[in-house]
Formats: structure tokens, C-alpha cells, sequence
């Protein structure tokens, strides 16, 4: 059984405001048609991310964007290693996808394999006319060909370094951490 320990905080929770305020503008300068734009974001960390970016959207724009959340859990292509019976927890998308610029967002990217799970959960649901991922952290090591276009920061890791995202909506405190396994004594 593997630990982990504490190596530096990444980001404060105001860095990561002031990340989502970046990206909020960011995408406004890149999105051609606000009609269009929708945020789905990949259960658990992504979903406050994506709620967060539609508000500052709608601070700054005064419309409102449509959000969802996407559960992967029976897209995993580890779903055998992860538990015999997954905990599903649901996938709210309350808007059609279909023609939507959809703005899928999660908190780290790491090998790719959950992206490529979210793509095949949202095409279940219909043909967006565009779909772009967003990530808080980018820390690299990939193992499919899967790129995001809006990144809040990238951070270099090592395979025994985890980077932690923690929001308050999901765990009570706000800040990035990165962590490195140890072995149990």
C-alpha cells in the first residue's frame, strides 16, 4: 500500500481565482458565438470547475451559460480495476448538445484516458458542434493523443508525483498540492 506526502503547494485559493478569471476571458476571446457555448464538466473536480467558469462568464457577459455534469464511470477502459461494482453517480446535462460548443473541463490531465472516456459519455448524449477541453492542471505524461486548449497552469511531474486539486465545494479547502507516493513502512 502506497502513501503520500506533501511536497509544495502548487496554487492558493486565490491563484486559482485569479486562473479562472484568465480563463473565463480567454475563452470569451476564442468563443465566436455565446449562444453556442455550454460547460460540461467530468465528475467530481471538474464540475465546480466548470459551474465557477460559467459565473464568471455570466459576471462579465451578463447572459447565462449552460452547464452539466458528465459521469465517466462506465466509460473507463479500467473499469475492472477499479472496483467490481462502480459507484454511479449520475449525468445531468439539462441542454441538447447537439451543435453546442461544448467546454469540457477537469481538474488535472494526466494520460488522457479519462478524457477519452468523457468523449465517449458525451457523444452518448449527441453531435456538439465542437468540444474543448479545459483543465485547471496539465501535468504531461500522456498516453493518447489528447491535447487542451484552455490550461490554468502546467506543472512538470514525475510518475511518483500526484498532483491534489482540492475545492471547496468537493473537500471543504482550496488549493493544488503536489503530493509524492512513499512507500508504508
Amino acid at each position: 500500500m502506497s502513501l503520500t506526502r506533501e511536497k509544495s503547494q502548487v496554487m492558493s485559493a486565490s491563484e486559482i481565482d485569479r486562473t479562472l478569471v484568465r480563463l473565463a476571458h480567454e475563452i470569451l476571446e476564442k468563443t465566436p458565438d455565446l449562444d453556442k457555448l455550454a460547460f460540461i464538466g467530468i465528475r467530481r473536480r471538474g464540475v465546480p470547475l466548470a459551474q465557477r467558469l460559467a459565473r464568471k462568464i455570466q459576471e462579465l457577459e451578463k447572459r447565462a451559460i449552460p452547464t452539466g455534469t458528465l459521469d465517466i464511470n462506465l466509460y473507463r477502459d479500467d473499469l475492472t480495476t477499479v472496483d467490481i461494482k462502480p459507484v454511479v453517480n449520475g449525468t445531468d446535462i439539462p441542454f441538447s448538445v447537439q451543435g453546442k460548443e461544448i467546454i469540457l473541463t477537469d481538474d488535472v490531465l494526466y494520460t488522457g484516458r479519462t478524457v477519452r472516456a468523457a468523449l465517449d459519455a458525451l457523444f452518448d448524449h449527441g453531435r456538439p458542434a465542437k468540444v474543448h477541453l479545459l483543465v485547471l492542471i496539465d501535468r504531461g505524461h500522456r498516453e493518447l493523443p489528447i491535447e487542451a486548449r484552455f490550461v490554468g497552469r502546467t506543472v512538470q511531474t514525475t510518475d511518483d508525483e500526484i498532483i491534489e486539486v482540492k475545492f471547496r465545494e468537493v473537500d471543504a479547502t482550496e488549493k493544488v498540492l503536489l503530493v509524492e507516493k512513499v512507500a508504508a513502512s
